[in-house]
């Protein structure tokens, strides 16, 4: 709203009001915005579920620390999502396809998290909503961002071309003409980094790009479904899944506003979108919901974000690096989630072929998730092929060491881009 306004007041020529066209101005705008609305309406949110007595249901687990957790206030991923939509609403061009998207995405999954949060208090156990009605739900989500993309004029690119000096000495990036529409993505490691999903399918001869865009959109729902049920297991311990976003909305920014600025696409060598700088100011308001919530989520925690957070951190983070063609880097920026993922995956494979096979389920790790496999001492009271750490890892000291892995993969995502 205040930039259509700014705008207006900009057309009179009034000192200051050209601020709101900078990118940056508003993204600042958006991520102090959210700051301080997580920081302020979070107490008075995190007051009200107090009173309303909507408080975690803690399985025991055996953990140290973990039953004095049981009456926290949860679903707090409303303050997040608050947080979210009141600067991007606010501060940003609402008659951009971007903006648009990650609004749609924000609410859809906060929807779905919020069902299942409500189901679990109603019915004063961990089952809230069947996984098949979740997976709906995302694959929903990936159905809508993928044919937006594909349909939508205002999402195009234009490709990078390297050009070779005369003298041969230097390599100039140009660009294409015109804004193409494209199922094209960023890939690490090769020297020219843009992957055609179009290669995948050139054997359908004449309908080679419809198929292109068939794997697209399948390839879109299997990354929002993975990040976000991926986000959804992290969301295990204080400031962990909260802390390890953030994170990577950092990086997710960056690469947005570099995707966005034709001189340092030009850099980089790689694809620049036009249009695509408006999710900047969303990424911006994203990454200051998160630090604000981390205040009250921290260890010992105030308020959990519950799957009204989780699931929509984790589809938001999809959604985003979808847009900014960079799903293919998912996989190094958000190992966490994945390792979470593939943890409780191998987990329960290995446990049911030993069953099967020896007539008793073994054990990989002494507990998965991941991160509660370190909480575990390595004792023997488990029987797990993996003991260590043979003594339990206090949760504050586990939770800033994902951290520290996170940085050290955005680190690693953003010199994938010039390894090639």
């Amino acid at each position: 709203m205040l930039y259509y306004l700014f705008n207006y007041l900009n057309s009179l020529d009034v000192p200051g009001a050209g601020l709101m066209n900078y990118i940056t101005f508003r993204s600042g705008a958006a991520l102090l915005l959210s700051l301080f609305i997580a920081l302020v309406f979070g107490r008075r949110i995190i007051d009200r579920l107090q009173l309303m007595q909507v408080g975690e249901i803690i399985r025991d687990l055996g953990l140290e620390g973990q039953m004095k957790k049981t009456g926290t206030p949860t679903m707090g991923g409303l303050i997040i999502i608050l947080s979210i939509l009141v600067p991007c609403l606010l501060v940003g061009n609402l008659s951009s396809v971007y903006m648009l998207l990650m609004i749609v995405a924000t609410l859809w999954l906060g929807t779905l998290g919020f069902l299942d949060d409500y189901l679990k208090m109603k019915r004063h156990n961990k089952d809230g909503m069947s996984g098949k009605f979740k997976i709906i739900g995302q694959v929903g989500l990936g159905v809508i961002v993928g044919v937006t993309m594909l349909y939508s004029p205002d999402i195009v690119i234009r490709e990078n071309h390297e050009m070779e000096t005369m003298a041969g000495e230097e390599m100039v990036i140009t660009y294409t003409t015109e804004d193409v529409k494209s199922p094209q993505t960023t890939i690490p490691f090769v020297k020219n980094n843009n992957f055609n999903y179009e290669w995948l399918t050139e054997w359908m001869g004449d309908y080679a790009m419809t198929g292109a865009w068939v794997v697209f959109i399948l390839v879109t729902i299997f990354v929002i479904t993975a990040t976000s049920n991926g986000a959804n297991l992290t969301d295990g311990l204080d400031g962990l899944c909260t802390g390890t976003s953030a994170i990577i909305g950092v990086a997710l920014a960056i690469m947005a506003y570099l995707g966005g600025n034709i001189i340092y696409s030009s850099y980089l060598n790689i694809m620049y979108i036009p249009g695509s700088s408006e999710l900047v100011v969303f990424m911006a308001a994203f990454i200051g919901a998160l630090i604000g919530f981390l205040w009250y989520n921290s260890y010992p925690a105030q308020v959990f974000m519950g799957d009204t957070g989780s699931l929509t951190i984790g589809g938001i983070i999809a959604v985003f690096a979808i847009l900014i063609h960079k799903e293919l880097l998912i996989p190094i920026l958000c190992a966490i989630f994945f390792v979470e993922d593939l943890s409780v995956m191998i987990q329960v494979a290995y446990f049911r072929f030993t069953k099967k096979k020896y007539g008793e389920g073994r054990r990989i790790f002494k507990m998965t998730p991941l991160h509660h496999h370190f909480q575990k001492p390595g004792d023997g009271s488990i029987k797990a092929l993996i003991q260590n750490p043979v003594r339990a890892v206090p949760e504050s000291k586990i939770v800033t060491r994902f951290w520290i892995i996170g940085i050290f993969l955005a680190a690693i995502t953003f010199v994938t881009l010039k390894i090639r």
